[in-house]
């Protein structure tokens, strides 16, 4: 049995999870949010770029085939709704990339 941490939690450990907070924080990306977090929402997109995912309904296909290792990964244990993640992709100032601090 392996029992170290999956390679998806080894990149993600290189994020510093307090200055991305801070950044939300700042600009209120997670204002009215429940549940799907921008923390949630990030670790989500790059499963998907690493896995090589080509649509929305893909990512959430391979999200849904491991969900039992979705809490490992950081990614919460309920599961991903596409609306739920096409909505927040949607509704996320995506211009808040560019501002510099």
């Amino acid at each position: 049995m392996n029992n170290s941490r999956y390679v998806f939690s080894q990149l993600t450990s290189f994020l510093n999870r307090s200055q991305f907070n801070d950044y939300v924080r700042k600009y209120k990306g997670d204002h009215y949010v429940k549940h799907f977090t921008c923390w949630n929402q990030l670790l989500a997109l790059m499963f998907g770029q690493l896995s090589n995912r080509d649509s929305l309904r893909d990512l959430i296909v391979a999200l849904q085939a491991h969900q039992s290792k979705c809490y490992h990964l950081g990614l919460g244990r309920k599961p991903i709704a596409k609306t739920t993640f096409a909505t927040a992709n949607q509704t996320r100032d995506a211009v808040l990339r560019y501002h510099s601090s």
